[in-house]
């Protein structure tokens, strides 16, 4: 009989020392208590590469070019917006007067469809 054991039976959890590791993360290949790690996608996976794999995509812009990118939007939202109240004064403006002193309604047409 052999007096070896598995590798995996003495191992300690890479965060805590003083626990048993039950698993091996098969990204970073440590060993994990069961606190530590997770099933993703049919795997045992670590907290710390769990994070990585399910983090932003590789397209997300970051640095300064992000900061630029977003500089933009706030710019064109405020061009959107300065546009939708600009063209929404001149349809008031359109109003004719007798509208806004309450007159419209003494004029001609009104009375004749009485």
């Amino acid at each position: 009989m052999s007096t070896s054991t598995p590798r995996l039976v003495v191992s300690r959890c890479y965060n805590h020392a003083d626990r048993e590791a039950s698993a091996r993360c098969v990204s970073c290949g440590r060993t994990f208590c069961r606190e530590c790690v997770a099933e993703h996608d049919g795997r045992m996976i670590c907290g710390a590469c769990l994070h990585e794999e399910t983090a932003a995509p590789d397209g997300e812009r970051r640095g300064w070019l992000g900061r630029v990118a977003r500089a933009g939007q706030f710019v064109a939202a405020g061009v959107v917006a300065w546009l939708v109240f600009y063209f929404a004064g001149r349809m008031l403006l359109q109003v004719p007067a007798e509208f806004h002193e309450g007159t419209v309604w003494q004029g001609e047409w009104w009375q004749g469809e009485r």
